[in-house]
């Protein structure tokens, strides 16, 4: 049987890089994928590829930075398929390299927003879905910036150290409610979001990885795959690190 069949799963951030790539990977396994993006990305195309590999999918809106538009998307997907199986709070931001002296309060409110609150409301709703129906998978998406400092990123580190947090806390109080709850942290994977970082830093990156090069997004797919399903039963409050060596 597939690791994931006749599942439910809801995927945040799931029309592009590793969500997309997650999605494949759930249909693929037998899952039916809930695409949770923003409301103006072109989500067509996913459907399609999920479609072609036999699954079944749905879209949902989502800003995962208003609370009012997570419920929604929660609410919808329970009202279609009458559960929700499998979490995956992928959605984020990066931000400009920035000096905490100097680094604008905008901009550590919208990635803070985005990446850690979003996070927040995410997981309360789900988890008061999973109360209802006896049960629940969270799999959180952090960072090796959520292990340690990450230069220039004061914000987006501040926000995955968070999330491990949040996610430490969520395996700890629902342990015994058939609830677990991970997360991936990973270094630099290759994804659109990074496709605008010059030559220079590029290459810097994958120098200072011992694999010498980056990750890639059907990697940390099949990691969230693994965190989903039953192979890892009695993996709760912890972490999976992909990132070729570097934290070694």
């Amino acid at each position: 049987m597939k690791k994931l069949q006749d599942k439910i799963v809801f995927i945040t951030g799931g029309n592009s890089g590793i969500g997309k790539a997650a999605a494949l990977e759930a249909a693929r396994e037998g899952a039916t994928v809930i695409i949770a993006d923003l409301a103006g990305s072109n989500h067509q195309k996913t459907l399609e590829e999920i479609s072609a590999l036999g699954g079944e999918s749905l879209f949902v809106p989502i800003d995962v930075s208003d609370v009012e538009s997570v419920k929604l998307a929660i609410n919808s997907t329970v009202s279609k398929f009458g559960r929700l199986d499998v979490a995956f709070n992928n959605a984020g931001i990066g931000a400009a390299y920035s000096g905490i002296h100097d680094l604008p309060e905008e901009v550590w409110e919208r990635v803070i927003s985005i990446n850690l609150t979003g996070q927040f409301y995410c997981v309360k709703y789900e988890l008061q879905q999973f109360l209802k129906q006896g049960g629940g998978v969270i799999v959180n998406m952090s960072s090796l910036g959520g292990l340690k400092a990450e230069h220039g990123l004061i914000p987006y580190a501040a926000a995955k150290h968070g999330v491990l947090g949040i996610t430490k806390n969520i395996a700890v109080q629902y342990a015994t409610q058939n609830i677990r709850a991970n997360a991936i942290c990973p270094y630099y994977i290759e994804t659109p979001l990074i496709s605008a970082i010059s030559e220079e830093i590029h290459h810097k990156w994958i120098e200072g990885t011992p694999s010498k090069r980056l990750g890639k997004a059907e990697e940390v797919a099949k990691a969230f795959i693994y965190l989903a399903c039953d192979d890892s039963s009695y993996c709760n409050g912890t972490q999976i690190i992909l990132d070729g060596g570097v934290m070694a």
